[in-house]
């Protein structure tokens, strides 16, 4: 019967898995945790193909334990209690472990209905997700699990993998391998190890007469590094990283998070991420910023990929290279605070509305004082309620727009 080569290479103890050496090397805590026999319930987070299931087959066999393996995806809580009806027997002496796949697809009620299970110790739960446990799994889940995060494996712990799959895929036939193949594949499947040997399987079984050649690996494994979900963490970490990377002025990774996006074909999230960048992290700093993301906003969207990629580049190098302020943001955020604090107050009687019959006989508009009749086009008088008098939202940012703006100010109402 056929056997996947991922399946025939999977490693059977700690120190055969390649990359997670944060929970794995020597001083590991999940390692020590391994080692010490006493293993707590427990939740796997991290993108496929990084040994979390090899993981949970290891953790089995050290602790000489029956491994249930589950995926919430067809499974439900019958199937747990099926595994219970097995305990204290000869199929399960010393104990249950429940490896339970993508957790996250159990609703809150099937992941409430594990609580009996995992508190009364009958089995222990490994459970894995590839979305952010925080997020998809329920509090009175994750307040009894330890969660442990696995991680991309890098390309130089992929290459020993890669060169492991070879040697057994060719099992002594003398079918010649290009130089940089290995080296290729362990860098373009984006830390996914199962992807890494589908791809040494796919390239043996389809060896031509030149053998395995570099273009074949790289059409095996094309595009095969971009880990991308519009619903998933990857989504919010790219869009995270390329509006942190522009506050932090920083061009060069700008471009690059940029350019994963469009990779992914998501021109929209990252257009309208940079219209939000323009005035939450440039803002009046350069309030001219603004016109310009928004006028290649347009351009790449009347252009359509691949050219689009030109001014969306223009628009994220503008905002990387250009200075800084957030004082409008904070100053909008501030209000908002108070807004719903309850800190409102009634509308001064000279600025409310006067333009109807009957007004004045309310006392609207009766004392104000048109600032465009005085010297440069101010006068003093209140504006906010009363009962917030004083209040200072804004704050003018040290950059050179805003202090000149400040400067004016300051001479045109006597603060100097």
């Amino acid at each position: 019967m056929y056997q996947p080569l991922a399946d025939k290479i999977r490693p059977k103890t700690l120190d055969d898995v390649v990359g997670q050496q944060h929970l794995l090397g020597k001083n590991g805590l999940l390692r020590r945790v391994i080692e010490s026999g006493s293993i707590p319930n427990l939740i796997f987070y991290g993108p496929s193909g990084v040994g979390k299931t090899t993981v949970a087959s290891i953790i089995a066999k050290q602790t000489d334990r029956k491994l249930y393996h589950l995926n919430a995806t067809t499974a439900g809580i019958a199937d747990i209690k099926a595994i219970i009806d097995e305990l204290d027997t000869f199929l399960t002496p010393n104990g249950a472990l429940v490896y339970l796949d993508e957790i996250q697809y159990f609703n809150k009620k099937q992941q409430q209905s594990l609580l009996e299970f995992i508190e009364t110790g009958k089995i222990t739960l490994i459970a894995s997700t590839t979305e952010n446990p925080y997020f998809y799994i329920y509090n009175a889940i994750l307040s009894r699990c330890t969660v442990f995060e696995f991680k991309p494996v890098e390309a130089s712990d992929m290459q020993r993998a890669v060169d492991r799959a070879f040697m057994l895929a060719l099992d002594g036939r003398d079918i010649p391998v290009e130089s940089g193949v290995a080296s290729h594949i362990a860098q373009a499947v984006g830390g996914d190890v199962r992807k890494a040997l589908g791809a040494v399987e796919l390239l043996v079984s389809g060896a031509g007469e030149n053998g395995i050649t570099l273009a074949d690996a790289r059409q095996a494994a094309q595009r095969s590094n971009m880990r991308y979900d519009r619903d998933g963490d990857s989504h919010y970490d790219i869009l995270s990283a390329l509006q942190k990377s522009i506050r932090g002025s920083d061009p060069d990774a700008a471009v690059h998070y940029l350019a994963r996006l469009l990779e992914a074909g998501d021109m929209i999230s990252a257009a309208r991420r940079m219209l939000v960048i323009a005035s939450e992290d440039i803002g009046l700093a350069y309030p001219q910023c603004a016109a310009i993301v928004k006028a290649c906003v347009d351009s790449a969207f009347q252009l359509g990929l691949p050219e689009a990629r030109i001014p969306l580049a223009q628009a994220a190098i503008v905002m990387a290279t250009a200075p800084k302020s957030n004082s409008a943001c904070m100053a909008i955020d501030a209000a908002l605070a108070d807004i719903r604090a309850g800190k409102s107050g009634d509308i001064p009687a000279h600025i409310k509305d006067a333009h109807y019959g009957g007004a004045a006989k309310l006392g609207r508009g009766l004392t104000y004082q048109y600032p465009h009749s005085y010297p440069n086009h101010w006068v003093e008088q209140d504006y906010l309620p009363a009962e917030l008098s004083g209040a200072k939202y804004y704050e003018f940012g040290p950059n050179k727009t805003e202090q000149t703006a400040k400067t004016y100010w300051d001479r045109v109402k006597g603060r100097k």
